[in-house]
């Protein structure tokens, strides 16, 4: 099969609280892979299939286009996704992996959960199967926040200071309490997880009950971190190079789920009206974040910048959103290179990538 004539996979959706931005990112990169020539299928990994003998037939049977994928201004139920599958406390559903090993490269287009903590990785690696992104490693590294934080700390980098919390372990009593003796304003948040949901800046004591209400509806393990005042950016990493920095700017609180998603809510300014020693200050961060956490094709570390030029970095996105209208794609366009274009390079990336 001719590298810019493969069949590929892309999977998008599955069981995550960030399931509608999954959706989207994976059928735009579809359907800009399809427009590169390759042919493709887009599933839903978490959605039973029935065993296919080779592409051909799997894509005779589950190809069809998705042009109408939204996202809401709140994460997905998963409740009413479970409720409607057979699939007990599986991740994947059945036939689903077989289908990957039929393809010549998995693009992964999920957000959250599995695709982003090294499960699905590690799947596809047992498999013999080739993907794009990074390796589970990599994966795992960097959604644990908390073990993230430890990494770029090992490394020099600068991460707001934060204490974990296991709410499991801890009476609700117990944790507002010890909530009670920390200064606002602070961060609670899940400790795993993306797309800042489940995530409060806490500003008083009254705060501090809701805030551990909504952390805890994503994970039981949640981190209580330094809240940074600054300017906010985000410096993704392509093929081992930094890409130009963005700024962004949202127009009232923070960059949480609704602002993130919502169309005009938040200003993204590439490249960032910045000095360039900032601007290569950032870059270098984000490069070395990129391989503390041994991340590999692509990433997208986030930052905040203090009134007294102090970077924090705030995370490391193992698998960054990819619509068109995502930042990774708007800072590889300030280098000229198109939507289309940077969906087939990251294909070609996973596709000539030596094993690990």
């Amino acid at each position: 099969m001719a590298i810019n004539n493969m069949n590929v996979i892309v999977l998008a959706g599955g069981y995550s609280p960030e399931r509608d931005v999954s959706l989207v990112s994976g059928s735009k990169a579809a359907e800009a892979l399809r427009k590169k020539g390759h042919k493709v299928l887009l599933l839903d990994p978490y959605l039973s299939m029935e065993s296919c003998s080779d592409f051909a037939q799997l894509y005779a049977r589950y190809a069809r286009r998705h042009d109408d994928y939204a996202i809401s201004s709140t994460a997905s139920d998963l409740r009413l996704l479970k409720e409607g599958s057979d699939n007990g406390d599986a991740l994947i559903g059945r036939c689903v992996l077989d289908a990957c090993r039929l393809s010549d490269v998995v693009f992964i287009g999920l957000h959250g959960s599995m695709g982003e903590n090294g499960q699905l990785q590690a799947a596809l690696d047992l498999f013999g199967v080739k993907y794009t992104g990074s390796n589970y490693m990599g994966c795992l590294l960097s959604m644990d926040k908390t073990v993230a934080k430890e990494m770029m700390a090992v490394h020099g980098i600068r991460t707001p200071s934060g204490e974990e919390a296991f709410i499991g372990d801890m009476a609700p009593d117990e944790l507002y309490d010890m909530l009670k003796t920390k200064k606002p304003p602070f961060i609670v948040k899940p400790a795993n997880g993306g797309s800042s949901l489940g995530v409060t800046i806490v500003r008083n004591e009254e705060a501090i009950a809701e805030a551990i209400q909504y952390a805890k509806a994503y994970e039981k393990r949640i981190l209580i971190e330094e809240y940074i005042a600054g300017r906010e950016f985000t410096v993704g990493i392509l093929d081992g190079a930094a890409l130009p920095v963005i700024e962004i700017r949202a127009q009232s609180g923070f960059f949480d789920y609704k602002n993130k998603y919502q169309e005009g809510l938040t200003s993204e300014l590439c490249p960032a009206p910045i000095p360039a020693d900032l601007s290569d200050r950032l870059k270098e961060i984000a490069l070395s974040a990129h391989k503390a956490l041994r991340l590999g094709d692509y990433s997208r570390a986030d930052f905040i910048v203090d009134d007294d030029g102090n970077i924090y970095c705030l995370e490391v996105n193992s698998l960054p959103g990819l619509t068109p209208a995502s930042l990774v794609p708007k800072e590889a366009a300030t280098l000229g290179m198109s939507y289309e274009d940077l969906c087939d390079k990251i294909v070609h990336m996973a596709m000539t990538r030596e094993k690990d």
